[in-house]
């Protein structure tokens, strides 16, 4: 059970950052320690045996050569009684056996006393007796064996025989037992050093973060102007730049939902003000005459209609934020053909502003777009084109493609935009020139709706304006359709 509760809040908190970075730490620093301690472990023991193995051949290198002066394997082994207390001495200082074998391959002397009279064949006694010397050790009996010739007393390049040596290596080991002992201590009190230590590391290395979290924590309970930035490392540096974009956005986002509040507000109260003024004149008039009533019907009238677009306006904003991608109705328009039809609808509003509609397709162009959705768009651009000219202007409409994108600009020789209002006019319910949008009847939401739709079919717009002499709104629509992969999913 309390495993089990550990595990569940463990999968319910997430395991902390610290714990990882610790023991990398730890890993960092133990690991060249535990590969140091084997590296000179195995060294110190190949150093004993190499030690061993060449104290024993100079051993049997001096015992082989009073044999050889002695002519010990010819001599009678009363005679050589100074010998075989001197091989005993060494196989005893050794721990180890000599045994002599002459060319017969008998056993000559024996310091155990087992094997004097019997046979002794081995792979290293026949190549002794052939000049070649042998040193082997066997790491599972624990063991030196070693093989060294004794020449002829008369000729040196005979061989009488062979002393075979083995020597054990127990005090070796443990002698290697004891200094890895001493060393297993040292790495179980550095671990312990070094987790110390890695701790108190990582409790210094995440403090920005920790920082961080607590600015982070702020903001969460509502205070957007909580001081974030946090310099220590670059990394943190970078995140607190990031976050301080994110509330930066948040906080235009806020604002914006704020002034759009407004604006709704004042939009939809300015109609209604307007008719409420013309009602209480006609009521505070008790002989007025019919031409006066008409009139001012007629002016109710007009601000009811502009009540009613500004709503048909905002309902389609709404749905257009709501509607997903994919339930878009895309299919091939032929954009040629559409911008005809739009610029002949029209014509009647930029004939009563007389101004002149021009259509430039540089080539033909099918694209995969929302019929009804994309006309909006292209319509609103035209309109306010042909509402925001003068007298006698121009407005003059261009399609381009190429193999990946349509291009569609609107360039009229009106009032234009100053620059300063620019970056502001697909806001909702911007005016650049709030009398004027009230003479001709603007809602301030038709450039809203165009860049919605746009971005719908995942283009872009874009704007350039020189006071006094016109306005080009630019727009760059995909060929091809291609839902996003959210959407798909």
């Amino acid at each position: 059970m309390p495993k089990e509760k550990f595990m569940d809040r463990l999968r319910t908190y997430g395991m902390s950052i610290k714990v990882p970075l610790a023991g990398l730490v730890i890993a960092v620093a133990i690991l060249p320690l535990f590969l140091q301690a084997a590296v000179m472990l195995g060294s110190f023991n190949q150093g004993q045996l190499d030690a061993r193995t060449i104290e024993i051949q100079n051993q049997c290198v001096i015992l082989s050569n009073k044999m050889t002066r002695s002519g010990y394997m010819t001599a009678e082994k009363k005679n050589a009684t100074g010998l075989d207390s001197q091989m005993q001495a060494i196989a005893d200082v050794y721990n180890g056996r000599i045994v002599i074998v002459n060319t017969n391959f008998r056993v000559v002397t024996d310091t155990f006393n087992l094997a004097t009279g019997k046979y002794y064949i081995s792979e290293e006694v026949i190549k002794c007796f052939k000049g070649e010397n042998s040193s082997h050790y066997n790491r599972d009996m624990q063991y030196l064996a070693q093989t060294i010739p004794i020449s002829d007393p008369a000729n040196e390049k005979s061989i009488n025989g062979v002393i075979v040596v083995t020597a054990s290596t127990e005090n070796i080991l443990s002698l290697t037992d004891k200094a890895m002992g001493k060393s297993n201590l040292f790495l179980v009190c550095m671990c312990l050093v070094l987790a110390v230590l890695a701790a108190a590391a990582v409790h210094i290395i995440m403090r920005p973060f920790k920082k961080l979290q607590m600015s982070f924590d702020r903001v969460a309970q509502g205070d957007l102007d909580a001081d974030i930035s946090e310099d220590t490392y670059r990394e943190t540096r970078q995140l607190s730049l990031s976050v301080q974009k994110s509330l930066s956005k948040l906080k235009a986002v806020d604002q914006s939902r704020q002034e759009f509040v407004s604006n709704v507000s004042h939009e939809l109260k300015t109609p209604i003000t307007s008719i409420r003024v013309l009602a209480d004149s006609l009521m505070g008039m008790e002989e007025a005459p019919v031409e006066l009533y008409r009139e001012f019907m007629t002016d109710i009238s007009d601000e009811i209609d502009r009540e009613n677009q500004i709503i048909e306006d905002l309902l389609m904003l709404v749905k257009m934020d709501k509607s997903a991608e994919s339930q878009m109705n895309i299919g091939q328009v032929n954009i040629n053909a559409e911008l005809e039809l739009i610029l002949k609808r029209l014509r009647p509003i930029a004939k009563r502003g007389n101004v002149e509609l021009v259509l430039e397709s540089i080539r033909e162009v099918t694209a995969d777009v929302d019929k009804v959705k994309i006309s909006l768009a292209i319509t609103n651009l035209v309109e306010n084109a042909i509402k925001y000219n003068r007298d006698s202007g121009m407005v003059r409409v261009t399609l381009d493609a190429d193999h990946k994108y349509f291009y569609v600009k609107v360039a009229d020789t009106g009032i234009g935009i100053p620059e300063d209002a620019l970056e502001h006019i697909f806001e909702r319910f911007f005016r650049v020139d709030k009398a004027r949008s009230r003479e001709v009847g603007g809602t301030g939401l038709g450039l809203a709706i165009a860049k919605n739709v746009i971005q719908m079919h995942h283009g872009i717009i874009d704007v350039e304006s020189t006071p006094g002499e016109g306005t080009t709104f630019s727009m760059r629509v995909p060929l091809t359709y291609v839902p996003r992969q959210e959407v798909k999913s």
